[in-house]
């Protein structure tokens, strides 16, 4: 057949894929009654891959080159459509083009917040996003899994499935790494690596390879960091003295270079003070409470004594005791006695507190001679 009947029958010679969209992973060139001339060329370009499909079968893959469709280079469809060796009639055939260039900058985010037990906030909600770039590896089983029937399919059509299986991971990697949250943000790296190896299986399944992953953020609730930013600005502020100081001085430093003098800054200078007053008063310890009603401290307790006597300690004795060891004779005013404050035993008459015992007792008589 001559190319003037190719082209009076509508036949196609020259097979090739030159859309520049960004998205689209797979197109596929057919066209209504549209034979394919048995020697025409396909052109595969870097980047892409094209597969031949007759009667709902995959044939042929072709990776980049210029190629001849004849019996002799397309062993498979030559074997699905019978035929032999020298075949030169035209045939009907589909092809796909796929795009195996790397998609890059694609989003991923947690629909939903990831529940987790941090150390330090307890049971706290994360959300996590970031990037990812993703190829088609295998083109068979993207085709056969994936495609279908589909004469035009884009990368945007599988991104919510692609981000769930993701999210997914993720949410398995912050469950096992037991780390604190706000650890977190320097291990991002060292999450990501066991995620990528995850997903390798899930992603090899629909004929897709992940190229890279990156974890951009991962963020605690707004209440959270709102107590957390709180807690830094308390920090920083430091001693609130010093603080009222500096305002003070930027105040006099405002109210010199306005017109209306101090007048001006006078608001902005008591507001300074004022502040520094009411943190010192919360942080203060609280002034110990002082009833009307408060109970009296116990009466005093009279000192107990012990006494040398027969030449052994007995006691303690109390007042009344020793008073009534004195009346019996047992104790004399030469008998040694000690108390607590004592420095050594004491003769009792030599003691103090104990010379009115004495009073009614008449001293030893003197010796005779």
């Amino acid at each position: 057949m001559g190319i003037f009947d190719a082209l009076r029958h509508g036949l196609v010679e020259m097979i090739e894929w030159t859309d520049g969209t960004p998205d689209t992973m797979v197109w596929r060139f057919w066209r209504p009654d549209n034979e394919i001339m048995n020697g025409a060329k396909l052109v595969v370009r870097e980047g892409q891959a094209a597969a031949l499909v007759t009667g709902g079968q995959l044939a042929d893959v072709f990776l980049p080159g210029t190629h001849t469709l004849a019996t002799e280079n397309v062993p498979v469809l030559s074997k699905l459509m019978g035929w032999k060796y020298g075949f030169h009639s035209p045939f009907k055939v589909e092809v796909y083009f796929v795009s195996t260039r790397v998609f890059t900058d694609r989003k991923w985010g947690t629909k939903n917040p990831i529940m987790m037990r941090d150390p330090d906030f307890g049971v706290v909600r994360l959300r996590a996003f970031g990037n990812y770039a993703v190829r088609a590896k295998y083109p068979p089983v993207l085709l056969r899994n994936l495609v279908g029937a589909s004469s035009r399919f884009s990368i945007d059509d599988i991104n919510d499935q692609l981000r769930d299986l993701l999210t997914s991971k993720v949410s398995d990697a912050l469950g096992n790494s037991h780390m604190a949250a706000i650890d977190l943000a320097g291990h991002y790296a060292e999450l990501a690596a066991p995620i990528c190896q995850a997903i390798d299986p899930d992603f090899a399944a629909l004929g897709l390879e992940l190229v890279k992953f990156v974890i951009e953020n991962v963020s605690l609730p707004p209440e959270v960091e709102a107590a957390m930013d709180k807690r830094t600005s308390m920090g920083v502020l430091g001693d609130m003295g010093k603080y009222s100081q500096f305002q003070t001085a930027n105040a006099i430093g405002d109210a010199a270079r306005n017109p209306n003098g101090l007048a001006g800054t006078g608001a902005a200078l008591g507001a300074g003070m004022a502040m520094a007053g009411q943190f010192a008063q919360a942080t203060a310890a609280p002034a110990p409470v002082v009833t009307a009603a408060a109970a009296p401290p116990p009466l005093p307790t009279a000192p107990a004594y012990f006494a040398a006597v027969d030449g052994k300690q007995a006691g303690p004795f109390d007042r009344s005791a020793l008073q009534a060891a004195v009346r019996d004779g047992k104790v004399t005013r030469a008998t040694l006695v000690w108390s607590q404050g004592m420095a050594a035993w004491t003769p009792a008459g030599q003691v103090t507190d104990l010379g009115d015992l004495f009073a009614a007792v008449p001293p030893p008589l003197p010796p005779v001679g």
